[in-house]
């Protein structure tokens, strides 16, 4: 019998290494096949709060939090994608010009997760190729929608939800819990409430990290 594993996966839809982590994890799951079960949920983190729905341009942004001039942008942004690439999740960095505010898009994803885990997943992956494949705006009402649709989810009930304040407090209490258990960056991968593993490790990083944990019981 497969052991079951929870897998809490703190992340935001507008994090590159989360997505990167996120690929990892699931190439570290394949290679443990029926060893073990994950169960999987995506949680919320909100790498930029206060952030417009509009958006800010990529360069400002990434000059103001970290310092980065176009230069380092640049190879930052290269060395990144490289990284994805080699996970299987090539993402058009020339297509990501703005950072934009996600809130709806984890009250969205906290919908789905009601839904169930696949579906879920189904939809952070959606949402994570519309910002880094297609260079798409994740605060924009339609392009959420479009992600809903493409999990399998009812459009006109997500589109209710986004002109509505549903979830919002639920999704600000579960960022509320993670802020304080000491998570201040993403992704952040907690197993069985209790193993942290962070960053968006390579994929022997987290399978030797999984078997560790089923190895205690």
């Amino acid at each position: 019998m497969p052991a079951t594993l929870k897998i809490d996966f703190v992340s935001d839809v507008a994090c590159p290494w989360c997505a990167i982590g996120l690929a990892s994890l699931k190439t570290a799951l394949g290679r443990l096949g029926d060893e073990v079960e994950a169960d999987l949920h995506f949680s919320p983190f909100e790498l930029n709060p206060d952030m417009p729905a509009d958006g800010v341009p990529l360069a400002d942004y990434m000059a103001r939090k970290y310092g980065l001039t176009p230069a380092q942008l640049a190879q930052n942004q290269a060395n990144i994608g490289a990284r994805a690439a080699a996970e299987g999740f090539p993402m058009r960095m020339d297509l990501r010009t703005h950072a934009y505010n996600t809130f709806d898009a984890h009250r969205l994803l906290h919908w789905a997760q009601t839904i169930g885990n696949d579906t879920q997943l189904a939809l952070k992956e959606a949402l994570l190729r519309a910002y880094f494949v297609e260079g798409k705006r994740t605060s924009d009402p339609d392009v959420l929608v479009d992600a809903a649709r493409q999990a399998g989810l009812d459009t006109a009930r997500a589109r209710e939800i986004l002109a509505s304040d549903e979830y919002a407090e639920q999704v600000r209490a579960l960022e509320r819990h993670y802020q304080n258990l000491g998570i201040q960056s993403v992704p952040a991968i907690i197993f069985n409430n209790r193993h942290l593993v962070s960053g968006g490790q390579p994929p022997e990083v987290f399978e030797q990290a999984i078997r560790q944990i089923l190895a205690q019981g």
